[in-house]
């Protein structure tokens, strides 16, 4: 069989698929299962081009990991064969965990237990699978391989994943403050005493990296329209759930119904095989072919969030800096007691209620961005750059959020 294919990609035109074994990863079931994976969870209803999925992304980042090889290698750095292939596995299977609508409804299906866990967990699955061949790619993702700048290429603040959906996002959102020279900032790659840093000429690019991450998160990824479809989506599992463990009867695919009956935690979900092997069996489909169904559920409460979410009747979302006013969101669940005929827990839990949301664009706790002066020495890059925008970038923003159904205030 002819394994040497190549894949037509909508940013960066054709990627050859490198090796066999990594042919033979993509058609695995594992990882066929991210083309029906949403990358931007319910991003769609705000703006109607996010339908790429997961399946595009890890490509997309493989794709830019062989570019920065290229690079690293041309600059004098060993490199490998072997490690080559192992980092390029460890970059297109560091989503493969993800589950349904991705971050939608991470820490809903399963409790406290993180996508790259679950990454992780299949990883070792294929290996054993693969006889062994995956071993490098996972002590390069789970960051015990020797070389530590491996790893920092496939997970940190300046990875080939951020890298590629920040470019890949704004492609299909059509959000244009997205964009960045991710050509350009792969070429500025360098390492230094095992460690990823950029040369000092390509300083701007990184500063526009930052720039243009915050501005996705505040315009894409936080839009308050998104937070609406992903507050209603969770809420959704949440009652099918609660209905299933009063005895009620709900239709649900076998692998669905699985992660409804059972509250599987951490050290079940990671103890036990059959919960993964299970987790790997759900996608979008899952959700949304039940969710069409629960809109004729006769609980009115399931029934109303269903339908709404079908027919984008969505949440109104205000995002505020302070705390909202409590007596308002009083007024609120009383109304939508009267209005709807429910419980004032249920009018707390599924028609008002509040949240808050956190975003900083450059955290210089969680391995900072070093950048390569021409002295050799190696700055952050927010004591590097001259734009004092990038110290501001690294305050963590909290914001608070309160969900009511429109309705209400008519």
């Amino acid at each position: 069989m002819n394994k040497k294919k190549i894949i037509n990609d909508p940013v960066y035109g054709f990627i050859s698929i490198p090796t066999e074994l990594i042919f033979d990863l993509i058609s695995h079931p594992y990882f066929q299962r991210l083309r029906y994976i949403k990358q931007l969870g319910m991003t769609h209803l705000v703006y109607p081009g996010a339908l790429h999925t997961r399946f595009h992304h890890a490509l997309g980042a493989m794709y830019l990991m062989d570019t920065a090889l290229e690079t690293l290698r041309n600059k004098g750095h060993q490199i490998s064969a072997e490690e080559e292939e192992a980092v390029t596995i460890a970059i297109l299977l560091h989503d493969i965990g993800h589950g349904p609508f991705s971050h939608a409804l991470e820490n809903t299906i399963i409790d406290g237990i993180a996508h790259e866990d679950i990454s992780s967990m299949l990883m070792n699955k294929l290996n054993a699978r693969f006889e062994g061949k995956l071993t490098m790619a996972i002590n390069i993702f789970n960051d015990t391989y020797p070389r530590k700048f491996l790893h920092q290429l496939v997970s940190s603040q300046l990875d080939m994943d951020r890298l590629d959906y920040l470019n890949r996002d704004s492609f299909f959102t059509g959000v244009s403050e997205g964009v960045i020279s991710s050509e350009r900032i792969i070429k500025m790659l360098n390492v230094k005493d095992d460690h990823v840093v950029v040369d000092e000429k390509g300083i701007y690019s990184i500063e526009k990296f930052l720039i243009a991450r915050r501005l996705m998160y505040w315009q894409v990824y936080l839009h308050k329209t998104v937070i609406a479809g992903e507050e209603v989506l969770t809420k959704i599992f949440r009652r099918g759930r609660e209905l299933i463990s009063q005895g009620k009867e709900l239709f649900a695919t076998p692998a669905l119904l699985h992660f409804l009956k059972n509250r599987i935690g951490r050290d079940a979900f990671m103890n036990e095989d059959h919960h993964v092997e299970t987790f790997a069996c759900l996608d979008d489909t899952d959700i949304m072919a039940s969710v069409k169904v629960w809109a004729y559920h006769p609980d009115l409460v399931l029934s109303h969030l269903c339908k709404n979410l079908v027919q984008r009747n969505l949440f109104r979302v205000d995002i505020t800096n302070e705390c909202p006013d409590e007596a308002f969101v009083e007024s609120l669940r009383q109304k939508a007691m009267e209005k709807y005929g429910v419980s004032y827990e249920d009018a707390a839990a599924y028609f008002v209620f509040t949240t808050s949301i956190r975003n900083n664009a450059y955290n210089q706790n969680d391995g900072n961005i070093g950048i390569l002066m021409k002295n050799g020495e190696v700055k952050d890059i927010a004591a590097a750059s001259d734009n004092s925008n990038l110290v501001a970038l690294a305050k963590t923003v909290k914001k608070y959020i309160l969900c009511y159904n429109k309705e209400l205030l008519n």
